[in-house]
This record gives structure tokens, sequence and C-alpha cells, in this order.
């Protein structure tokens, strides 16, 4: 499913439509998993696929042409490997069939995991400048 710069969507409901099923649907129960985990979080297209944002990039999903996949980042996938033993993995991207989505429960657990990295990054970064301050 590549796609030239000129056909990129530009929104996620385009994104959407352009992917067949039965990865569409697969792709709505990741989305609706990573919305009920992070209900506050926005979406938005970030390198030509969907990516949710919450005080930073969070997680992203795309549609390929033999699989799915989700991108929750390196910590996560590291944090839960365990659980994960059953799935394709890199360094920050998990694949799945086209037909079956992950467990929603397990993408809670890779979402919340990555909040709290973005969470520490943002503490460990706002410490560094107050200890600038002084």
């Amino acid at each position: 499913m590549k796609r030239s710069i000129a056909t990129a969507p530009r929104t996620v409901a385009q994104y959407m439509a352009s992917i067949p099923e039965p990865a569409r649907s697969t792709l709505r129960k990741i989305q609706a998993s990573i919305h009920a985990a992070v209900p506050g979080a926005t979406l938005c297209i970030s390198y030509g696929m969907p990516m949710f944002k919450h005080k930073g990039m969070l997680a992203g999903f795309a549609a390929f042409s033999k699989h799915c996949s989700l991108f929750p980042g390196a910590a996560p996938i590291q944090a839960l490997q365990d659980q994960l033993k059953n799935y394709r993995t890199s360094k920050g991207a998990i694949q799945f069939p086209l037909d079956k989505p992950l467990p929603a429960t397990l993408v809670k657990k890779l979402v919340r995991v990555r909040i709290a990295e973005i969470e520490s990054r943002q503490n460990a970064k706002e410490a560094k400048i107050k200890s600038k301050r002084r």
C-alpha cells in the first residue's frame, strides 16, 4: 500500500478509506483500543500513517500488503516482550495479520508504557530546566 507524495492521505479518514478490508476493520479496532486507553489523545497523520499524540507522539498504526503494524516505540516493545512473542517485532514496531488485530488489553498496556516513557522524559526535561535556573 505504498503511496506517492501526491496521493498521500492528509487526514485519518482519507487514510482509512484507502485501506481495503479486512485491514481497515483491524486498524479501526486498534484505533478504538488506543482511544479507550487515552481518551484525550489527538489523532493526526504523521509519517504517512495515523498517529496518536498525547504529550508527544504516542503510537502510530498502518496497513501494508501482507500485515498491519502498530508503532508504539522501542520501550513498550521491550517492556512487554514476553507478551509479544507470538508477533513479529522490530525495535519500534509490532506486526500482526491483516484480519487479526492485537488484543485490546495488550494495546492498552503498550500505550500505558509509552505514556509513562513520555512523562518520564518530560519530567527529566523539566527538572533539568529547573536546575539550570538555580
